[in-house]
């Protein structure tokens, strides 16, 4: 049985019942894009941890037999795109899950999702921020905020580097594996700038207006945009001004039904329309 003729992005991220982030977000946004999503669960939550109470599951335990089925299959997959993990041990799976999955022609996408505003999230320890770095290697595209960049090149972190500083900070991260960065979320006068690195070329920011309050999920839709446009051949600066856009417009329409910060952004109301944007930016 032949499993391989549909394009398909293995996801490898935590799953979250309610609150609009992680598998749950990959999953709708990468199959409009018309890519097969195929989610490798490293735990589950009732819903994500901003929330006053929440049920998880730990899922190290199984991933590796999950994994196992899939290479009985003879999966081969056109996109890899990791998020959230959660232990050592986690990394050092997905690790082994590049090593046997990425192949030549398998774009691999590295959303290191460890920390923001200068600090390592809560439920980060150093340890797991240091194994974070192996997966760097293997990155192709990497889509760091800037607490995250800095984190892994061990850099002084700043809230307001200029163009030089984040040229040198991309510069770094490349020498670690991925040569197309995109630094997202930086803060500037009412606007987000997400910094766009690709090695030998001249860096460039595309700027979005700043909608609301941050909200849990949109780094998830971003990555999400950025992993399926790049196996569908979308290049990398028209798609980040995509994965930009798209997310400019569900902010707006989530701020007008006056969804609660915690619930994430309102996705599914434009989910028709996204592919069709894709060929306006090519």
């Amino acid at each position: 049985m032949v499993h391989n003729q549909q394009k398909k992005i293995a996801v490898i991220n935590d799953f979250c019942g309610f609150g609009r982030c992680s598998l749950t977000v990959s999953l709708p946004i990468v199959s409009a894009l018309k890519v097969q999503c195929c989610p490798v669960p490293t735990s589950v939550f009732s819903n994500h941890t901003a929330y006053d109470s929440f049920f998880y599951t730990d899922y190290t335990n199984n991933m590796s037999a999950y994994i196992d089925e899939w290479k009985k299959l003879g999966l081969t997959f056109d996109g890899i795109l990791t998020g959230f993990l959660g232990s050592p041990e986690q990394t050092k799976i997905v690790r082994h899950f590049l090593e046997y999955f990425k192949k030549e022609g398998t774009v691999t996408v590295v959303d290191p999702v460890m920390g923001d505003e200068g600090k390592l999230y809560s439920t980060y320890s150093p340890e797991l921020a240091k194994q974070m770095k192996e997966l760097l290697p293997y990155a192709d595209i990497l889509t760091p905020n800037l607490t995250e960049a800095c984190i892994l090149t061990d850099t002084v972190y700043q809230a307001d580097m200029g163009e030089a500083e984040l040229t040198s900070l991309c510069e770094k991260l490349s020498v670690l594996g991925p040569k197309k960065i995109v630094i997202s979320g930086l803060e500037r006068d009412g606007r987000l700038i997400n910094f766009v690195y690709e090695k030998g070329n001249v860096p460039v920011e595309v700027a979005v207006p700043k909608i609301g309050p941050f909200r849990a999920g949109t780094g998830d839709v971003f990555s999400s945009v950025i992993a399926a446009d790049a196996v569908n051949g979308v290049g990398f600066l028209a798609s980040v001004r995509h994965a930009a856009a798209f997310i400019t417009k569900v902010l707006r329409r989530t701020v007008e039904l006056n969804i609660p910060v915690t619930d994430g952004v309102c996705f599914e109301e434009f989910l028709t329309e996204i592919r069709d944007e894709t060929e306006d930016v090519k």
